[in-house]
């Protein structure tokens, strides 16, 4: 016998899955018009050409230190091969409730974007040598074919969780989270804090529908939380307009200031807009050089005023 929540998570998984084929040729559309105008550039291949130096990290084999390189540097490097260069990416999509919705000025919802973002962000990395993962449910990998191994790992995900956890998190790490982040700091802030303070460079992409942001209702509406099922019965909708927009304006704004706070990025893409616009943002900021990782002390100070 399966429960309440049980159906819900086979009825979202058949859903999605439904979905896929149309979103997997969306996706790489939207990737081929991104690719057309990037430039190649050198990267790791098959074999055993030398590639580059890196340090060495605690708990690797000695044996693959380069002991003439560091005796010169005074530190431990590692000669890098093949695709050990490669960057980790982790690929997080928020597939609760609230991302089923579609205004009347949108073409989509935001989860099929969400999703069609993802699939072209794999798509990309894949075809730069990158290793793609989602985590808990695919190991990161170069496989040219992410794309279609990211769609199928997809139809595994919870309707529920809005961030991953639990995710061995790595420095110098990037993980790419897409949603709508209106469940209110508290309920993101202390995932998101943890996993920045591993040394992870995330990037976060609000992806809203326009109506959620300027509310163009009126008259008398009643509007349903999709995540719990209150109802909440609006007389006069318009006339709860200004109020509604200054709420929404303070929320965006804590979601930036988090992102900021840690050292992330963080992109706003409206589902009536083309989604290769946060794509060519995020190739954009996954190609700025240098990580970001969280001081404890910011990060705790940050944390406390987030929850208060």
């Amino acid at each position: 016998m399966i429960d309440k929540a049980g159906a819900q998570l086979v009825k979202s998984a058949r859903t999605l899955s439904a979905a896929l084929p149309d979103l997997l040729v969306e996706a790489h559309r939207v990737a081929a018009t991104v690719a057309a105008g990037w430039h190649g550039r050198r990267q790791s291949g098959p074999g055993e050409t030398f590639w580059q130096f890196r340090p060495f990290t605690a708990g690797e084999a000695a044996s693959r230190v380069d002991w003439r390189k560091s005796a010169r540097d005074d530190h431990l490097q590692v000669r890098e091969r093949e695709w050990e260069s490669a960057h980790t990416v982790w690929l997080w999509p928020d597939l609760s409730p609230s991302m089923d919705y579609r205004s009347d000025l949108a073409a989509t919802t935001k989860r099929d974007r969400a999703v069609v973002l993802l699939l072209a962000v794999a798509d990309l990395l894949a075809r730069g040598g990158e290793r793609v993962g989602l985590p808990g449910l695919m190991p990161p990998t170069p496989d040219r074919r992410a794309l279609e191994r990211v769609a199928r790992a997809l139809v595994r995900i919870p309707s529920g969780p809005i961030l991953p956890a639990g995710q061995d998190f790595r420095r110098f790490q990037d993980l790419i989270v897409v949603g709508d982040f209106l469940d209110g700091i508290a309920a993101i802030a202390p995932t998101l804090i943890d996993i920045a303070s591993a040394g992870t460079r995330g990037h976060i992409v609000q992806v809203i529908d326009p109506a959620e942001e300027t509310f163009p209702f009126a008259g008398r509406i009643e509007f349903r939380d999709p995540e719990t099922g209150e109802r909440i019965l609006a007389g006069r909708a318009e006339s709860w307009a200004a109020a509604y927009r200054a709420r929404f304006d303070a929320e965006r704004e804590e979601v930036k200031t988090l992102a900021r706070q840690l050292g992330w990025s963080y992109i706003l893409h409206h589902t009536d807009r083309s989604a290769a616009e946060p794509l060519l943002t995020l190739h954009a900021r996954l190609a700025t050089p240098g990580h970001h990782a969280l001081l404890p002390e910011a990060g705790d100070a940050f944390l406390g005023e987030a929850l208060t």
